[in-house]
């Protein structure tokens, strides 16, 4: 499902939660810092590589908005042309990452190499199909569109507003160093925990974000999504897993 991280001006990135992050998302790593208006981009398949450029990207420029992706691939190649972050419509002043998997209309197609976020990015958002970026709907519309993921735009494209967009926020958090992170896999111990006898992959939820270490499958025990299908509860799709069915007649507050 990914990782993405989050910036404000001024705020100093954790390197060992992004080589975390990247131990648990390992299919490639990209970041994007805004500087002397125009937008620093790197991406690359070795996650310390990219970090390291990263690194020293940041500290030149500190004081603008800046985003980290990792990689965990669900559609298209696992190569660095998809890497995220991604220029929208081709125009490099304006680049999105995404956290989770977009709606089936932005699925590549037999053949198509791509993710669906970067058929997202070239192809479905220029056209702006929820309306501007900066009106009330259409920021609301790309959210629902989005449902559970979290998207982050940086631009430096004088028609829009702001220069950082963080869309749905609230499906992340806040760490205590001011870094906003879409998940806790930056959390994961890949050596630690991918093998833990009567455990499972993913020791939290990407949906809600709890962390729950004696997770037996792949549904949250706080809010009942399932990893497998990334469907929200009740509506798991596994009909092959054991136990999917007793979701059906539950409430949040029972799962918890």
């Amino acid at each position: 499902m990914c990782i993405l991280s989050f910036y404000k001006p001024g705020t100093i990135p954790d390197l060992d939660a992004l080589r975390d992050g990247a131990l648990a998302n390992p299919h490639g790593h990209g970041y994007a810092v805004i500087a002397d208006g125009r937008i620093r981009v790197g991406r690359g398949l070795d996650a310390d590589t990219v970090i390291d450029e990263f690194a020293a990207v940041r500290a030149q420029f500190p004081d603008t908005p800046a985003l980290f992706h990792s990689r965990l691939a669900t559609h298209g190649y696992i190569d660095e042309q998809n890497c995220h972050p991604f220029a929208v419509g081709g125009d490099e002043r304006t680049v999105l990452a995404h956290n989770g998997v977009l709606p089936e209309i932005v699925h590549p197609r037999v053949g198509d190499p791509r993710s669906d976020t970067r058929v997202a990015a070239e192809d479905f958002l220029p056209h702006e199909p929820f309306g501007p970026l900066d009106s009330w709907v259409g920021r609301t519309g790309l959210e629902d569109w989005l449902a559970g993921d979290k998207m982050i735009i940086l631009t430096v494209d004088p028609r829009f507003k702001h220069t950082a967009y963080l869309l749905n926020e609230h499906r992340g958090h806040w760490s205590r160093e001011g870094i906003w992170y879409s998940n806790h896999s930056y959390l994961w111990r890949a050596l630690e925990t991918l093998h833990k006898p009567g455990g499972y992959l993913y020791d939290y939820c990407d949906y809600c974000g709890q962390f729950d270490l004696e997770r037996p499958g792949p549904h949250c025990t706080s809010c009942g999504f399932c990893d497998q299908c990334w469907q929200e509860f009740p509506h798991c799709e596994c009909e092959f897993l054991t136990g999917t069915e007793r979701y059906a007649d539950l409430s949040f507050s029972d799962v918890a």
